[in-house]
Parts: C-alpha cells; sequence; structure tokens
C-alpha cells in the first residue's frame, strides 16, 4: 500500500453508532435499527440492521439505480430473490445486489432473520425506512412510497418468480 494512503484523510470521520442510543423503527413484521445514514458518512454508504419476524415478509420486489445493496445475515435465514432467481441465504452468508439488479427479501419459512444492510454510494435512507413504518402501522398512505421512489433510489418492479415464492409458502 503506498504510503499516501496510510497518511490520506478519510471521506468523513469515524462513525460509531451505540446500540443503545439508535433510532429503531418498527412495523408488525421487523424493526430496523438504524446505524449510519449518508449525512453521516459524505455519501459514502447507508446501513441499517432488520431482524424480520418468523417468515415475514421484507422488500418486494424492486431495485436501485445507483446503490449497490449489501447483506450480511446475522442470525437466521432470509429468503432473497435476485433476478429471477430465489435463494434462502443461511446465518453468515453475505450476498451484494449491483445496482438495476431487481431484488426482494423475507425471512425464510418458519425462519426469523437478523440482517445487516449497506447501500454504497450511501443516500439518505433513514426517512424511507420511517415511512415504512408507518405506512406498516397504517399512519400513511401507502401512495407516498410510489411518489418517493426517485428521491429514496427505490423502484418496485412486478416479480411472477417472488410472488409465487412468497404464495408457496403462505
Amino acid at each position: 500500500m503506498p504510503a499516501e494512503a496510510l497518511t490520506a484523510a478519510p471521506f468523513f470521520p469515524p462513525v460509531l453508532t451505540r446500540h443503545a442510543e439508535a433510532e429503531t423503527c418498527a412495523d408488525p413484521s421487523s424493526v430496523m435499527t438504524l446505524l449510519a445514514d449518508s449525512d453521516a458518512t459524505a455519501d459514502g454508504f447507508t446501513s441499517y440492521r432488520s431482524t424480520f419476524a418468523e417468515g415475514a415478509v421484507g422488500a418486494p420486489a424492486h431495485f436501485h439505480t445507483r446503490a449497490t445493496e449489501l447483506f450480511f445475515v446475522i442470525s437466521g435465514s432470509l429468503r432473497v430473490l435476485v433476478d429471477e432467481e430465489v435463494t434462502v441465504l443461511e446465518a453468515g452468508d453475505f450476498l451484494a445486489v449491483p445496482p438495476h439488479t431487481p431484488h426482494a427479501f423475507a425471512a425464510a419459512p418458519g425462519c426469523e432473520a437478523d440482517v445487516l444492510f449497506v447501500f454504497t454510494p450511501g443516500m439518505g435512507r433513514f426517512d424511507y425506512l420511517r415511512l415504512l413504518g408507518r405506512v406498516m402501522r397504517g399512519e400513511s398512505d401507502a401512495r407516498e412510497i410510489a411518489e418517493s421512489a426517485e428521491r429514496f433510489d427505490n423502484h418496485y418492479v412486478d416479480s411472477p418468480v417472488w410472488r409465487s415464492a412468497l404464495e408457496a409458502s403462505a
């Protein structure tokens, strides 16, 4: 590694989020612990942790145009759609989904899941997670999610493969 790389100033200051101080967003199927949003990382990344109840559906099929979404399964099992393939990630598994790739996720049937999510480059995503919680609790209209697609780089798509996977486990 070049000496300049060792002494170069970071693009953002170190980020430390203490568990006891982290904001959480809850809906009927999951609890999201907000760890670092892009404003603290100079758009370097956004990260949060989600714990999904047994069999809980996470996100419907969608893609991002700018961000790569990283998944790390801390415990449990997470069922994911990537393009047209459905697979199950187990504790310790890692997945990186590049921009423009349709994907979806849910706790695997009969399982809970605890997952660390990272988006890079980051963007203000915590407001989107807060909105999701309000919609799931019936406090906001679902149209707000559709209207925020560009702002949060979250573009929903239809996936017959994902629908079939969810129906088969219902």
